[in-house]
């Protein structure tokens, strides 16, 4: 095996520790990670996309686990319905301000917190480097995922 080769085992399992460790943190406050990610979707999309249906295409998920992750929020009053988007498609939610409140005490502001602590150079190689891993991962089980911002 080559140093190389080594090197590149070592980040990889870094990685996967630092996905384990913000996994972990996301089971909190009665919530699972996967409630989680959809309370931060919701309180940062536009309002025109706060649905079961877009918050899958943003995550590269199938709809029906979604659409539970999002029937959860609504009965722990932390989403509410608001409309639907057009007639017989999908139905638009608002983040209640229970949801917002809860919000405040987000696991990920460790890893935000972290993040802040890099240098501006070394968090602009972290962007590029995580984004080629998650773009090449994306790739390689043929799902559009996320889609660079301009």
């Amino acid at each position: 095996m080559t140093t190389k080769t080594i090197q590149t085992a070592v980040l990889a399992r870094l990685v996967e520790q630092t996905s384990r460790a913000i996994h972990s943190r996301g089971h909190s406050h009665g919530l699972f990670p996967a409630q989680w990610t959809a309370l931060r979707y919701f309180a940062g999309a536009d309002p025109s996309l706060c649905s079961s249906s877009a918050l899958a295409a943003y995550q590269g998920m199938a709809f029906g686990p979604v659409s539970r992750t999002v029937r959860t929020l609504i009965a722990k009053g932390l989403v509410r319905k608001v409309g639907v988007a057009t007639p017989g498609r999908f139905e638009l939610v608002a983040l209640t301000q229970t949801g917002r409140a809860l919000l405040a005490s987000d696991p990920m502001t460790e890893v935000v917190e972290a993040i802040e602590g890099l240098s501006a150079p070394d968090r602009h190689s972290l962007a590029v480097a995580l984004e080629a891993i998650v773009f090449r991962l994306q790739d390689a089980d043929g799902d559009d995922g996320l889609t660079p911002e301009a």
